[in-house]
């Protein structure tokens, strides 16, 4: 395997999908420090409000050296900001900073990026794709005007990948699908492992609403709630023209959100963030308005109701990694 800079950012990309969506609605970033060709750190954002991918990075990287330092009891975006830019004394200048995503050159509920960064002055910042987002834009400016070596496009496809969801999310209402099987194509019963269904809960937890087909709701009598993460839960459009449904299944009976029942696609542009849940039936009739798929698949065969049909789409693989025993496969349309 050749160590050159695609090696390093494909590590930050494999790192920063793995909090793909949980980061909403910041897009997912991850970043890889080296110093004098050693890995010091892969980190990545991991939720909106905490320190972005290049903090956790810097931090990890400045730690792995300086273990004892006083850096390892602060946790706040501005703390480490101002520790580093203190107290940095020149420990990044040999350093290569490989990032997914332009680093950010605004200050909102973290402080910018790029001005720590250009305190710091690594020795070379290697970057995947430039910010879509103008606000946050502008990072790469900062860090030349400072004499900084900047190289950009490392893997932009990967990058572009991972920042599809956030660029739909930014532009329109993102609607994604969501669907679970078995090896051999079942959808019967408890397909997912636990630790997978906790990634579920997590993903409902960030969505705006929830789409689930009328007939899943009759038969499985669904919660549809965020309770294995203790997190929020959506509004629920039920879709179906029969609006009658029996009151006492528990995706009712959850206080302080909107659950509807409508055949009104429309309805869905009142969201900005929108998971379906469902097999292929839901998938055959929201083709052309998802943005992506999130397929989990489960390490088992089993007997059951399988998914063959006769859709017939094609897919380009995103990104595809493991939650326990599952494999977790972000497909998008070709």
């Amino acid at each position: 395997m050749k160590i050159d800079d695609n090696f390093y950012m494909k590590l930050a990309i494999d790192e920063a999908w793995k909090y793909q969506l949980l980061t909403y609605p910041n897009p997912a970033v991850g970043c890889v420090v080296v110093k004098n060709g050693a890995i010091l750190s892969i980190e990545a954002h991991k939720e909106a409000g905490m320190p972005h991918a290049e903090v956790n990075a810097l931090r990890a990287a400045f730690l792995k050296i300086n273990p004892n330092s006083v850096l390892k009891t602060l946790n706040n975006s501005y703390d480490i900001h101002d520790y580093l830019i203190k107290n940095h004394n020149d420990f990044f200048n040999d350093c290569e900073i490989f990032i997914t995503l332009e680093p950010c050159n605004h200050e909102g509920k973290t402080p910018a990026c790029s001005e720590l960064l250009k305190v710091l002055k690594p020795k070379r910042v290697i970057i995947s794709v430039k910010d879509p987002n103008p606000k946050a834009s502008g990072g790469l400016e900062t860090l030349l005007n400072q004499n900084i070596k900047v190289d950009i496009g490392i893997l932009q496809n990967d990058g572009y990948n991972l920042l599809l969801p956030f660029i739909s999310w930014q532009n329109k209402t993102c609607i994604f699908f969501k669907m679970a099987q078995t090896l051999n194509g079942s959808i019967d019963g408890k397909i997912s492992s636990n630790r997978a269904l906790a990634y579920v809960h997590t993903l409902r937890d960030k969505i705006d609403l929830l789409l689930i087909g009328g007939n899943t709701v009759r038969i499985d009598k669904p919660t549809l709630d965020s309770r294995y993460i203790a997190g929020c839960a959506p509004d629920i459009m039920i879709y179906s023209k029969n609006k009658m449904f029996d009151n006492n299944i528990p995706l009712f009976k959850i206080p302080n959100r909107k659950v509807f029942i409508s055949d009104d696609l429309f309805k869905l542009l009142d969201y900005k963030f929108v998971m379906i849940e469902g097999v292929y039936t839901l998938l055959e009739k929201f083709k052309e308005k998802i943005d992506f798929i999130i397929l989990i698949i489960s390490s088992k065969i089993r007997k059951g109701e399988n998914t063959l049909n006769d859709i017939n789409l094609d897919f380009e693989i995103m990104h595809e990694n493991f939650i326990g025993e599952d494999k977790v496969v972000f497909l998008k349309r070709k």
